[in-house]
Protein backbone atom coordinates (compact mmCIF):
# COMPACT_ATOMS: atom_id res chain seq x y z
CA UNK A 1 0.00 0.00 0.00
CA UNK A 2 1.06 3.54 -1.22
CA UNK A 3 0.29 6.27 1.54
CA UNK A 4 1.22 10.18 1.10
CA UNK A 5 2.06 12.08 3.98
CA UNK A 6 1.82 16.20 3.89
CA UNK A 7 3.05 18.33 6.49
CA UNK A 8 1.18 21.43 5.76
CA UNK A 9 2.33 24.74 5.18
CA UNK A 10 6.29 25.66 4.31
CA UNK A 11 9.07 26.36 6.95
CA UNK A 12 10.79 29.03 5.90
CA UNK A 13 8.65 30.35 3.42
CA UNK A 14 5.19 29.74 4.70
CA UNK A 15 5.33 29.17 8.59
CA UNK A 16 1.20 28.35 8.95
CA UNK A 17 -0.20 29.76 12.06
CA UNK A 18 1.70 30.62 14.81
CA UNK A 19 0.98 30.12 18.69
CA UNK A 20 1.99 32.26 21.34
CA UNK A 21 5.16 31.54 21.92
CA UNK A 22 6.27 31.40 18.71
CA UNK A 23 5.74 27.95 17.31
CA UNK A 24 5.60 27.64 13.88
CA UNK A 25 2.80 25.38 12.41
CA UNK A 26 4.78 24.51 9.58
CA UNK A 27 8.12 23.07 11.98
CA UNK A 28 5.23 20.70 13.77
CA UNK A 29 3.59 19.39 11.36
CA UNK A 30 7.08 18.10 9.72
CA UNK A 31 8.05 16.69 12.67
CA UNK A 32 4.48 14.98 13.02
CA UNK A 33 4.93 13.88 9.11
CA UNK A 34 7.93 12.54 9.38
CA UNK A 35 7.36 10.16 12.67
CA UNK A 36 3.75 8.84 10.66
CA UNK A 37 6.03 8.18 8.27
CA UNK A 38 8.03 6.40 10.44
CA UNK A 39 5.69 4.30 11.91
CA UNK A 40 3.72 3.28 8.55
CA UNK A 41 6.89 2.12 7.19
CA UNK A 42 7.73 0.13 10.51
CA UNK A 43 4.68 -1.99 9.47
CA UNK A 44 5.41 -2.25 5.51
CA UNK A 45 3.85 0.52 3.98
CA UNK A 46 5.64 2.42 1.15
CA UNK A 47 5.53 6.14 2.37
CA UNK A 48 5.71 9.56 0.39
CA UNK A 49 6.29 12.76 2.61
CA UNK A 50 5.32 15.40 1.04
CA UNK A 51 5.93 19.02 2.59
CA UNK A 52 5.79 21.60 -0.48
CA UNK A 53 4.85 25.17 -0.61
CA UNK A 54 2.63 24.77 -3.88
CA UNK A 55 -0.45 23.07 -3.24
CA UNK A 56 -0.48 21.54 -6.72
CA UNK A 57 3.52 20.51 -6.09
CA UNK A 58 1.96 18.10 -3.38
CA UNK A 59 -0.89 16.70 -5.03
CA UNK A 60 1.04 16.22 -8.05
CA UNK A 61 4.19 14.37 -6.31
CA UNK A 62 0.85 11.87 -4.25
CA UNK A 63 -0.75 11.46 -7.91
CA UNK A 64 2.93 10.75 -9.69
CA UNK A 65 3.73 7.96 -6.70
CA UNK A 66 -0.20 6.84 -7.14
CA UNK A 67 -0.70 6.59 -4.08
CA UNK A 68 -3.98 4.38 -1.90
CA UNK A 69 -4.19 7.00 0.57
CA UNK A 70 -3.28 10.73 1.48
CA UNK A 71 -3.08 12.72 4.50
CA UNK A 72 -2.39 16.01 4.92
CA UNK A 73 -1.44 17.34 8.95
CA UNK A 74 -1.81 20.80 10.22
CA UNK A 75 -2.29 22.73 13.36
CA UNK A 76 -5.92 24.57 13.77
CA UNK A 77 -5.68 28.15 14.88
CA UNK A 78 -8.41 30.71 15.71
CA UNK A 79 -8.53 34.27 16.93
CA UNK A 80 -10.74 33.38 19.97
CA UNK A 81 -7.68 31.19 22.05
CA UNK A 82 -10.13 29.29 23.70
CA UNK A 83 -10.69 27.05 20.50
CA UNK A 84 -9.12 24.24 21.08
CA UNK A 85 -9.68 20.12 19.98
CA UNK A 86 -8.96 18.28 16.79
CA UNK A 87 -11.09 18.34 13.50
CA UNK A 88 -10.50 16.12 10.65
CA UNK A 89 -11.92 16.60 6.99
CA UNK A 90 -12.78 14.70 3.64
CA UNK A 91 -13.86 15.96 0.60
CA UNK A 92 -17.38 14.26 1.07
CA UNK A 93 -18.88 11.56 2.94
CA UNK A 94 -19.80 8.61 2.08
CA UNK A 95 -16.83 7.23 0.52
CA UNK A 96 -13.01 5.78 2.04
CA UNK A 97 -12.26 9.50 2.28
CA UNK A 98 -14.61 10.33 5.10
CA UNK A 99 -13.98 6.72 6.90
CA UNK A 100 -9.74 7.74 6.55
CA UNK A 101 -10.64 10.88 8.26
CA UNK A 102 -13.01 9.13 11.07
CA UNK A 103 -10.36 6.43 11.94
CA UNK A 104 -7.71 9.46 12.08
CA UNK A 105 -9.99 11.68 14.50
CA UNK A 106 -11.25 8.63 16.74
CA UNK A 107 -7.64 7.56 17.36
CA UNK A 108 -6.47 11.32 18.43
CA UNK A 109 -9.35 11.98 20.54
CA UNK A 110 -9.33 8.20 22.38
CA UNK A 111 -5.34 8.52 22.77
CA UNK A 112 -4.83 12.20 23.54
CA UNK A 113 -8.32 13.35 25.11
CA UNK A 114 -8.03 16.09 22.56
CA UNK A 115 -12.01 18.13 22.73
CA UNK A 116 -13.50 15.98 19.53
CA UNK A 117 -14.54 18.83 17.12
CA UNK A 118 -15.77 15.68 14.49
CA UNK A 119 -15.18 14.83 11.06
CA UNK A 120 -16.21 17.80 8.44
CA UNK A 121 -16.25 18.13 4.80
CA UNK A 122 -14.26 21.05 2.85
CA UNK A 123 -13.57 21.65 -0.83
CA UNK A 124 -9.63 22.26 0.48
CA UNK A 125 -7.13 21.54 -2.61
CA UNK A 126 -5.23 18.61 -1.37
CA UNK A 127 -8.46 16.81 -1.07
CA UNK A 128 -10.00 17.96 -3.91
CA UNK A 129 -7.18 17.19 -6.67
CA UNK A 130 -5.96 13.94 -4.96
CA UNK A 131 -6.04 11.00 -6.69
CA UNK A 132 -6.67 8.83 -3.58
CA UNK A 133 -9.05 8.95 -0.67
CA UNK A 134 -7.75 11.66 1.44
CA UNK A 135 -7.82 13.15 4.93
CA UNK A 136 -6.33 16.97 6.28
CA UNK A 137 -6.21 16.52 10.22
CA UNK A 138 -6.06 19.71 12.38
CA UNK A 139 -4.28 18.27 15.31
CA UNK A 140 -5.00 21.12 17.80
CA UNK A 141 -4.85 24.62 17.99
CA UNK A 142 -1.66 26.13 18.16
CA UNK A 143 -3.13 29.36 19.07
CA UNK A 144 -5.17 27.90 22.47
CA UNK A 145 -2.44 27.24 25.05
CA UNK A 146 -3.37 24.22 26.32
CA UNK A 147 -3.04 22.54 22.67
CA UNK A 148 -0.02 24.67 21.97
CA UNK A 149 1.79 23.02 25.17
CA UNK A 150 0.82 19.65 23.97
CA UNK A 151 2.33 20.62 20.42
CA UNK A 152 5.23 22.00 21.28
CA UNK A 153 5.73 18.64 23.87
CA UNK A 154 8.21 15.69 21.90
CA UNK A 155 6.22 13.09 23.93
CA UNK A 156 2.91 14.28 22.79
CA UNK A 157 4.05 14.74 19.12
CA UNK A 158 5.01 11.47 19.53
CA UNK A 159 1.50 10.28 20.79
CA UNK A 160 -0.27 12.05 17.91
CA UNK A 161 2.18 10.54 15.03
CA UNK A 162 1.11 6.89 16.60
CA UNK A 163 -2.59 8.43 16.51
CA UNK A 164 -2.58 9.34 13.44
CA UNK A 165 -0.53 5.86 12.08
CA UNK A 166 -2.90 3.72 13.74
CA UNK A 167 -5.95 5.82 11.92
CA UNK A 168 -4.92 4.91 9.01
CA UNK A 169 -3.78 1.26 9.41
CA UNK A 170 -6.97 0.98 10.84
CA UNK A 171 -9.09 2.79 7.68
CA UNK A 172 -6.69 0.32 5.57
CA UNK A 173 -7.63 -2.75 7.38
CA UNK A 174 -11.19 -1.93 6.82
CA UNK A 175 -11.64 -1.31 3.40
CA UNK A 176 -9.24 -4.41 2.89
CA UNK A 177 -5.75 -2.77 1.71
Amino acid sequence: MKITINGGHYPGIDPGAMGATGLQEAVVVRELMKKVAYYLRVVGYDVLEVQKNELYDITDASNIFEADLFVSIHCNAAANTSASGTETFCYSLGGVGERLAKCIQAQIVKNLGTVDRGVKTANFHVLRETDCPAALVETAFISNPDDEKLLSDSEKLDEFSRAISRGITDCAAGIGM
